[in-house]
């Protein structure tokens, strides 16, 4: 049976860039890291990045990397002073999908890695402050 998330996997064209963007700007630690896989996280769901890599055949290369484009993914963190982190990010020139709004469930934002996969941020309101929602409504891009 399924029981929790294990690790979500990102296949990147650049991984240097990818390594120094959730390394350097979004601060995560990096568990483990070799030639071509690196973790982030040391407790938890991990953050790996795969590169999509010269070792693919050119097919598998094309499929993954319209995949990768296609927008499907969504990666979501709660963090605890989202004004703060938004301020920061922006200083260290981050692309914002979705600048800072005040939501039902707390403040929120979604901001762009190198290869274009969206990161959702999330400052949740203590729960006597809004309604209770469906979990992870209203994160997803609009």
């Amino acid at each position: 049976m399924f029981r929790r998330i294990s690790a979500i996997i990102l296949l990147v064209k650049d991984l240097n860039k990818s390594i120094d963007f959730y390394n350097n700007v979004l601060g995560m630690e990096k568990k483990q890291e070799s030639e071509d896989w690196v973790e982030f996280m040391k407790q938890g769901t991990v953050l790996a990045l795969h590169p999509i890599g010269k070792k693919s055949k050119p097919d598998e290369q094309k499929k993954i990397s319209r995949n990768a484009k296609s927008g499907n993914i969504l990666i979501g963190f709660n963090v605890s002073d989202l004004e703060s982190v938004c301020n920061d990010l922006n200083k260290k020139n981050v692309k914002f999908y979705k600048d800072l709004k005040n939501e039902s469930f707390g403040k929120h934002a979604i901001i762009e890695d190198p290869e274009g996969n969206l990161i959702s941020l999330a400052e949740m309101a203590p729960k006597e402050e809004f309604m209770q929602i469906p979990y992870y409504h209203g994160f997803a891009p609009e």
